[in-house]
C-alpha cells in the first residue's frame, strides 16, 4: 500500500466528516430547535481488537422528526465467512464513509436517504453510494428536480442511466410486486475503474451535490398545509420503509456484520410508521396517485 493512498484514506474521512458537519449546519438553519444528540463511539473487530468508531449525530425537531446524519471509520478484522462473501483477499477490512436519512414532520416534504463510503477489503478497494428520495405526495416538479441534480452531476462521468436504473432495481420491496420504496435517485456498489485515486475523486464530486438536492425542497414545501389523511398515508409508507430496511437493505446487514454501533444502523427507520391489513390509500385521492410513481420512470 502506498503511502499516497493511505493519505487519500485518511482525506476521505475527513472529507465525510465535513460534509456532515455542512449538513448538520442546513438542519440547524432550517429547523433552529432542533435536538441534536452526538454520540462518539468505537468498536471493537473481530478478534476483540480496537476496529475504529464513528460520530452519529441523532436528530428530533419541528421540521425533521427524526434524522441520523453518521460517519463512521472502521478497519480491523471480520469473520472470515463475511470476508469471503464480501469478496476481499483477505479477512482484513478498512471502510470510511458518511450515512444519512432524514425524516421529516411535514408529509408534503419527501424524506431523503444517501451515503457514499470507500471500502478495502484485503488488497481490494471500492466505493459505494447514491442518494434516494422517498416522496408522500405527488409534487411531480419535485422529483424532476431530484433527478436533474443527480444527473447534472453524473453525466460529465457517464453514470447517470446506468446508476439510476441500478436504484431503481435495488430500492425494491419485491414482496409487494415491484414496488419501491420511493422514487429512485441513483445507486452504485463495487464502484472500481481500476483507477483508486479517480474513484475518490469522482464520488467526492458528486457527495457535494446531496445539498443542493434535497434542502431547496424542503424549504419549498416546509410551510404547505396538510390533513391527517396526508399523515396516515405517510405513516403506511414509512411502514414499507421499514420493511425494506429490515428485509432487504445491505447497509443494514454489513453494519451488523462488521460489528457496528446497532442503534446507529437502525437509526434510518422512521419514528412513527403504521401497518393496515390490505392498506390501500382512499379511490381517486392524491395519495392513490402517488402510488403510481413508486415505481421505476424517467424523471430527469
Amino acid at each position: 500500500m502506498s503511502n499516497n493512498l493511505e493519505q487519500e484514506k485518511m482525506g476521505f474521512h475527513q472529507f465525510v466528516c465535513d460534509l456532515q458537519d455542512q449538513i448538520t449546519a442546513e438542519m440547524k438553519r432550517i429547523d433552529p430547535a432542533i435536538n441534536l444528540l452526538e454520540d462518539n463511539w468505537q468498536r471493537t473487530d473481530h478478534k476483540g481488537l480496537p476496529g475504529g468508531g464513528g460520530r452519529t449525530r441523532a436528530f428530533e425537531g419541528v421540521v425533521f422528526e427524526n434524522a441520523g446524519v453518521n460517519t463512521s471509520l472502521v478497519h480491523g478484522f471480520i469473520d472470515p465467512k463475511f470476508a469471503q462473501a464480501l469478496g476481499g483477499t483477505n479477512d482484513s477490512m478498512w471502510a470510511a464513509g458518511i450515512s444519512l436519512i432524514i425524516h421529516p414532520v411535514n408529509p408534503r416534504i419527501p424524506t431523503v436517504h444517501a451515503n457514499f463510503r470507500m471500502i478495502q477489503a484485503g488488497e481490494k478497494f471500492w466505493f459505494g453510494g447514491g442518494a434516494d428520495l422517498t416522496p408522500y405526495y405527488p409534487n411531480v416538479e419535485d422529483f424532476q428536480y431530484f433527478h436533474r441534480v443527480w444527473k447534472e452531476a453524473l453525466s460529465p462521468y457517464g453514470e447517470y442511466e446506468k446508476m439510476k436504473k441500478t436504484c431503481d432495481e435495488y430500492f425494491v420491496n419485491h414482496h409487494r410486486q415491484g414496488e419501491m420504496r420511493g422514487i429512485g435517485g441513483f445507486f452504485f456498489d463495487h464502484y472500481n475503474s481500476g483507477d483508486t485515486l479517480k474513484d475518490l475523486q469522482f464520488v467526492k464530486d458528486v457527495a457535494c451535490q446531496f445539498i443542493k438536492s434535497y434542502f431547496p425542497i424542503v424549504e419549498k414545501r416546509l410551510t404547505e398545509e396538510f390533513t391527517e389523511e396526508d399523515v396516515d398515508f405517510q405513516l403506511h409508507r414509512h411502514g414499507r420503509y421499514v420493511e425494506f430496511n429490515l428485509l432487504h437493505d445491505r447497509g443494514t446487514m454489513f453494519g451488523l456484520k462488521t460489528n457496528g454501533r446497532t442503534d446507529s444502523i437502525l437509526i434510518s427507520l422512521p419514528k412513527r410508521c403504521k401497518f393496515s391489513y390490505q392498506y390501500k390509500p382512499k379511490v381517486g385521492s392524491k395519495h392513490e396517485e402517488m402510488m403510481k410513481y413508486y415505481y421505476p420512470q424517467e424523471w430527469a
